[in-house]
């Protein structure tokens, strides 16, 4: 099974206690499909192994449950910000497949 999924989200910022992490939440419908697929997928805490594309930057992680948006969070790294030139705010073109 493998499913891929494209949309855009804004790149956002949240600063904690250990510095700043930058997400994009993936919409709400996206978010439900996943969750359909992903029974038996996830982990305890609700994460789900992705591969995300941004531009031409592909890399693995996780995608997180935000249960208070009812979506899943992208984190995007630094790494990845350098590389295809997106900041905070940023509107960003992203694909995301369910990693098996």
């Amino acid at each position: 099974m493998s499913a891929r999924f494209q949309f855009s989200g804004k790149l956002w910022r949240h600063q904690g206690d250990t510095g700043a992490w930058h997400f994009i939440t993936l919409p709400s419908d996206v978010s439900a499909q996943m969750r359909a697929l992903s029974q038996g997928l996830r982990n305890a805490f609700g994460s789900l192994r992705v591969i995300a594309t941004i531009g031409k930057t592909q890399w693995r992680t996780s995608v997180f449950a935000d249960t208070k948006a009812g979506a899943f969070l992208l984190p995007v790294k630094a790494e990845v910000r350098r590389a295809e030139k997106i900041g905070h705010g940023d509107d960003v073109k992203v694909s995301v497949e369910i990693d098996l």
